[in-house]
């Protein structure tokens, strides 16, 4: 016998078991009461409201034919150079567009280029740069989602920036944003 039905005597589970269907007959009488007593329910009709002018923002973003055509130019300038390497573009909220694993890149340089990609949009600045702001701020590593090594860069419009271009894979972060910026030169013409 379970342990639970040791403590209870027999009438008082009867009467537990009484009062618990009671309170749902009563309960799903009262629901059923309150809606036969209410008025027909009107649908409500859904309406769109037109934001103020002062409420909204344009912003530019990089196409997805730009975005493939700085992958494949960083890709290309590193095969120039026999490198393999993963080039990746990511829009101005870090997602990814585009990501090109070149023939023989490692397996960390697909991981490694989106960070550096996305490191270098949200701070706008060359991921070389923001390496070296580390000695200031050693906190800055600990954002996930960012890689402070060489290679990523952003690509602006009117100064604001669109999309970074990250590579990893060569056997220098110096090579890796040499390649980057290859990718981002090539939009600008």
């Amino acid at each position: 016998m379970n342990p639970v039905h040791k403590k209870f005597s027999r009438r008082a589970r009867v009467a537990t078991g009484g009062a618990v269907l009671a309170v749902v007959a009563l309960a799903g009488f009262g629901a059923v009461s309150a809606n036969a007593s209410a008025p027909a329910a009107t649908p409500a009709t859904a309406t769109s409201a037109n934001a103020a002018a002062r409420a909204t923002t344009t912003s530019t973003h990089l196409t997805i034919d730009a975005a493939t055509k700085a992958a494949q130019a960083a890709l290309d300038a590193a095969e120039k150079e026999n490198q393999r390497v993963t080039v990746a573009v990511v829009d101005r909220n870090g997602n990814t567009l585009v990501t090109l694993r070149g023939d023989g890149a490692g397996p960390q340089s697909y991981e490694s280029a989106e960070r550096k990609a996305f490191t270098a949009v949200s701070w706008n600045a060359p991921t070389s740069q923001l390496a070296e702001r580390l000695e200031q701020a050693p906190n800055l590593k600990d954002i996930p989602g960012t890689l402070f090594l060489a290679g990523g860069v952003p690509v602006t419009a009117g100064n604001a920036p669109i999309a970074g271009i990250g590579v990893a894979g060569a056997p220098s972060g110096t090579l890796d944003e040499k390649f980057a910026q290859a990718g981002a030169n090539s939009v600008a013409r």
